[in-house]
């Protein structure tokens, strides 16, 4: 299982799953009557961390920092930055649970048969190779299931929630005519030494102190990595801050003014805002090459299993509405009478043009194995059950069309970085933590 050990633990890194083996037992005491008990490492509102998930992460964090050889922080420095991050999951997950989010065993299956692919493995190897590094396969399921959900609840409370406004679009589009930054692409690094939402002056001056000490000491050559891991506030301050590569149009709104003029290896003056204060690093710097679309036109047939009708009696209507398509039915009015997706319903069933990776992986992974106006066998998504049709496939080129959306998500993802910091300052400042280390 060996060959599988370096993928595996990107995995991990990146989704930020720990390991369920090892350390559980050093943190737990003997009760009265001989049982083990875990202890608590903080109460946050109606829940726990548990010192054994907090001891857990830190050995996690730890060998994975010693194997990019970035030098370890105090323990108790690098115990604090996991516990906050703990913390924080542990109130995404409660406010998820309050919302009803879940993710359900297809789609998570349906996940981790990609992450699996991607490791050159099937899912049903997926166990044997996570214990040759160490990981329990029903804890990395939980841990994979929990990230899923968060994912979920950012995008209804954060994503969802950023607007961009017509003056904010036509400064992008003026950009992408006059400007050569969109065809750039940074590599930055972050940290944030953050402010609470309604900061004292008291906790200002802390805060621009702690930001200066910290600047002090990236002059004097002290590595940007390791002082994101030992005091960064930032969500990747455990992987030295980094934030990988961005378009020019896509970073941060905070820093795009300031990364254009910084040279690869420089680090910028504090920035302040309503998070708190920024430092950021210039990583590297490279051209973008012009992208072309594969697109291809797709349109479906969505019922849902209710009440009356079970997910084996709505696959069954299914079959029998696919067999009156391929006798000849026209597509577009079975899909206005029937289909339950209530915007392409009144389209036909149509759901326009699309780019790779335009619809939920499940549905995607059945595109991909029609033909040109094939019509598929009912296949099952988190929505639903589907019928779906490639009608034409074209190579589409930047359009005005394009432009314009490219440049709203740019714009939004510009903004997510300091909105999800902000809204992550809010519900921690709304809850109830009390640690116990």
């Amino acid at each position: 299982m060996e060959k599988y050990g370096f993928l595996l633990r990107s995995v991990v890194a990146v989704l930020g799953l720990a390991s369920a083996g090892g350390a559980v037992g050093q943190t737990r005491d003997l009760g009265a009557g001989g049982e083990l008990l875990d202890g608590v490492a903080a109460i946050v509102d109606e829940g726990v961390v548990l010192k054994s998930e907090l001891q857990r992460q830190v050995s996690v964090i730890v060998e994975r920092l010693r194997a990019q050889e970035t030098q370890l922080p105090p323990l108790s420095v690098l115990e604090s930055q996991i516990l906050d991050q703990l913390i924080l999951r542990r109130i995404q997950l409660q406010r998820a649970d309050r919302f009803g989010i879940q993710v359900g065993d297809d789609f998570l299956n349906q996940t981790l048969s990609r992450v699996a692919a991607e490791n050159g493995i099937a899912l049903e190897q997926m166990p044997e190779a996570l214990a040759a590094e160490g990981i329990d396969y029903a804890a990395y399921r939980q841990d994979m299931r929990e990230q899923m959900i968060l994912q979920q609840l950012q995008q209804r409370d954060v994503v969802s929630r950023i607007n961009v406004s017509p003056k904010e679009m036509d400064a992008c589009l003026y950009r992408r005519e006059n400007t050569a930054t969109e065809n750039v692409d940074y590599n930055i690094s972050h940290i944030l030494i953050s402010l609470p939402s309604a900061a004292t002056r008291q906790q200002l001056d802390q805060a621009r102190a702690r930001v200066d000490e910290i600047t002090a000491r990236l002059n004097a050559g002290e590595s940007f990595d390791q002082l994101a891991v030992a005091y960064s506030d930032g969500q990747t301050a455990l992987e030295g801050g980094s934030l990988g590569w961005r378009k020019g149009a896509q970073l941060p709104t905070l820093f795009a003014d300031v990364v254009v003029d910084m040279a690869p290896g420089e680090i910028s003056a504090p920035i302040q805002s309503g998070s708190g204060f920024h430092l950021v690093s210039l990583n590297d710097v490279r051209g973008a090459e012009k992208i072309v679309v594969d697109q291809r036109r797709v349109r479906h047939i969505l019922l849902r299993p209710n009440e009356i009708l079970d997910s084996d009696a709505i696959r069954q209507k299914l079959i029998g509405i696919r067999e009156q398509l391929v006798a000849g039915e026209a597509f577009s009015d079975i899909a206005r009478a029937v289909s339950e997706d209530p915007v392409s319903a009144a389209e036909g069933g149509d759901l326009g043009w699309a780019g790779p990776d335009s619809f939920a992986p499940e549905f995607e992974q059945v595109l991909n194995n029609l033909e040109i106006n094939e019509i598929s066998e009912p296949f099952r998504t988190r929505f639903g059950w589907h019928i779906a049709q490639v009608t034409d496939t074209r190579v589409y080129d930047t359009t005005e069309e394009v432009k314009n959306q490219q440049c709203f998500e740019e714009i939004r993802a510009s903004k997510l970085e300091e909105e999800t910091e902000l809204w992550l300052r809010r519900i921690r400042d709304e809850a109830y933590v009390e640690s116990r280390m």
